[in-house]
């Protein structure tokens, strides 16, 4: 558009000037060391024209080859990334070998090779071609060096997911060695330490991830939790789980599993009426099914105050299974196996569980009906093994 606005200026100014050279063409006379050129003005303006255009033709004879280079690289450069997007998508849609080998033929004139091979390391990886996969690995590391840490956390992941632990853990050693304190590579440590249950060394990584933006606050906490658990759980005697108990977070100690772990530690360091307390005082400011299951379980110095409480909540609760299977408990504690038996049918008839079953079970043994206990056992059984158990009819308690 421009070019040609300038070409129809130009004739317009040829045209006009044309039209005063016709009525007076003038006279130009050069002398230069005893040469003497005669011209007319038009020759000389012709002259001067056709010199600049061949200074132009010329320059642009010199720069061709320079752009003919650059329009070939780009040429090549939207092949590259034509074919990098193709191998992308092959891989997305499952095709791993063909993208693989898209990945890999179009790398060595990619502009991203690192993205190439990483990708094509995937897809091997995705194949079970695992050697294939750190060939592929080594190569980008070998094409850009600087990418270490990028290579790396790659290797890592892939070898975490294929259950390669001992390979990823020093696969990540090296990377602390090469980028202390790398935000990713602390992350993949988190999450490799969680799956080899390692709960002293994810609890000394703990902090640094805390101070960490880019750590995910669901799994963090979801870490915090494992490791206070297991604090809970392997303390031998009621003043280590006390000290351990106040040493746990405010935030932490509003997870239900970790004040059930407490709970039943409580309960497995006999101190079951402090149990019964501590779950009382829970109950009453956030009621939970699986906490009232668990009351239960306590047994009390009193275990028919401990029932009555039950059957007050139950008043407020009347269809809670959970709440149900406790008074059961409570009432087979208490020698009431017909209200135990009640309750036990009621649980069932609204939420089938492989430990009512197991409740039910004992009790129906205990009363001497073989048949119904094993048909109770078999039906928990069914459950565990993915089947489905009838729901049993709701019978009234027996208050006898």
């Amino acid at each position: 558009m421009r070019f040609g606005l300038l070409v129809v200026i130009a004739l317009a100014i040829s045209a006009i000037a044309a039209q005063f050279l016709l009525q007076d063409p003038g006279y130009v006379v050069i002398n230069f060391r005893n040469y003497l050129i005669e011209m007319s003005v038009p020759v000389l303006i012709s002259l001067v024209a056709i010199l600049f255009i061949a200074i132009w033709l010329i320059g642009k004879l010199i720069k061709a080859p320079k752009q003919l280079g650059a329009a070939a690289g780009r040429y090549r450069s939207y092949r590259a990334a034509n074919r990098l997007t193709r191998g992308l998508i092959e891989v997305a849609e499952g095709n791993f070998a063909k993208g693989e080998r898209i990945l890999i033929r179009s790398a060595g004139v990619s502009d991203t090779p690192l993205l190439n091979y990483l990708q094509a390391a995937r897809a091997a990886h995705l194949q079970g071609h695992y050697q294939q996969r750190d060939n592929w690995l080594r190569q980008a590391y070998e094409r850009m060096p600087e990418a270490a840490s990028a290579v790396l956390i790659t290797q890592a992941e892939l070898q975490i997911d294929e259950g390669e632990y001992e390979q990823a853990l020093a696969t990540l050693r090296r990377l602390e060695q090469n980028a202390p304190g790398h935000a990713q590579a602390m992350m993949l440590l988190g999450r490799l330490y969680y799956r080899l249950k390692d709960w002293d060394s994810l609890e000394k990584l703990l902090p640094k991830l805390s101070r960490k933006k880019n750590t995910d606050p669901d799994t963090l906490l979801e870490w915090q939790t494992q490791v206070q658990l297991q604090h809970l759980r392997k303390d031998a005697d009621y003043e280590t789980l006390k000290n351990n108990w106040d040493a746990v977070p405010k935030e932490l100690r509003q997870q239900t599993r970790v004040f059930e772990a407490y709970i039943e530690s409580l309960m497995r360091v006999d101190q079951h009426d402090l149990a019964e307390k501590e779950l009382i005082r829970k109950l009453k400011r956030d009621w939970q099914g699986p906490l009232a299951a668990l009351f239960g379980k306590v047994k009390s110095s009193n275990s028919v105050r401990q029932l009555k409480r039950a059957e007050g909540w139950l008043q407020d609760h009347p269809e809670d299974p959970d709440l149900l299977l406790a008074a059961a408990r409570l009432c087979i504690r208490n020698e009431l196996w017909g209200q135990a038996r009640s309750y036990l049918e009621t649980t069932l008839s609204l939420r089938p569980t492989p430990e009512a079953y197991n409740e039910y079970g004992q009790l129906l043994a205990r009363l001497g009906d073989a048949d119904a206990a094993a048909k109770a056992y078999r039906d928990g059984l069914g459950i565990v093994a993915g089947g489905t158990a009838p729901a049993i009819p709701h019978l009234q308690p027996d208050r006898d």
